[in-house]
């Protein structure tokens, strides 16, 4: 792992003790190490970049070009409740965030043990982080494996933040980002564990290309452009569908 950070100069030396306690202790848990990076004086603000690098066995990655026509779509948690805290922290202007109220901004937890799982047992056919939202992200997928996505809106698992807890909007959790679970795509016979719960309706059929992911809810059609963290392009959709798979316990979708 490589750590460069820049910090402006009046920052409060307890900030950074903190930041660095809070990275290690991740680190250890996932036999990461810290193995360089460089520092530097920032005149604005707060500016980290991490690297982390591993391994795979040869042949075994899964990539972002396996899905395929009449696969599933599976996230494996609830979206959007780090772009949920960020926006608390932009509009609040009195006090500020719990940090236990939005727990996936404040601890974040990579998705190791299931990433490795999914792997190991072949039963995915494309997966990527979702770092810039759910409609950049699945946009990536669509793009490099030539296919496109009809997301159910009222799949969409939503995270449930602050004080008294509510659900984030819909658009947050499409287009919000820095989630970093796991998206990805599997045929419709892979064998699941109990503890997948899934949204069934019928696959779709391959159809021309649009320019837009597609959300369902009640029957109705809107449409909905990847405009997630890092969309720069348009991203062409077609036809998969959509389960939600919650790692560990079952999804809150009904």
């Amino acid at each position: 792992m490589l750590l460069s950070l820049a910090l402006p100069a009046e920052l409060p030396q307890r900030w950074v003790e903190r930041f660095a306690r809070g990275l290690l202790t991740l680190a250890r848990k996932y036999g990461a190490t810290l193995a360089g990076g460089d520092t530097a004086e920032s005149p604005h603000g707060i500016l980290a970049d991490i690297v982390v690098i591993g391994t795979v066995p040869p042949g075994e990655a899964v990539g972002r070009a396996g899905a395929r026509p009449g696969d599933r779509i599976f996230v494996s948690g609830e979206l959007g409740g780090s772009a949920a805290a960020l926006a608390a922290m932009t509009e609040k202007r009195k006090g500020t965030l719990q940090p236990r109220d939005y727990p996936r901004h404040f601890f974040p937890e990579p998705r190791i043990e299931l990433g490795r799982a999914l792997r190991e047992k072949g039963w995915v056919s494309a997966m990527i982080d979702i770092s810039d939202g759910l409609s950049t992200d699945l946009g990536h997928i669509c793009e490099e494996s030539g296919v496109g996505a009809e997301v159910e809106a009222e799949a969409v698992p939503r995270a449930s933040v602050g004080k008294p807890a509510h659900e984030v909007d819909l658009q947050v959790a499409l287009h919000g980002g820095e989630d970093y679970e796991l998206l990805f795509t599997a045929p419709a016979a892979s064998a699941f564990p109990a503890d997948c719960r899934r949204t069934n309706y019928a696959n779709r059929e391959h159809r021309a290309p649009s320019k837009d992911i597609a959300n369902e809810s009640r029957r109705h059609w809107m449409r909905a452009q990847a405009r997630g963290v890092g969309a720069f392009q348009e991203v062409a959709v077609t036809s998969v569908t959509i389960d939600v798979y919650t790692h560990g316990r079952r999804s809150s979708i009904q």
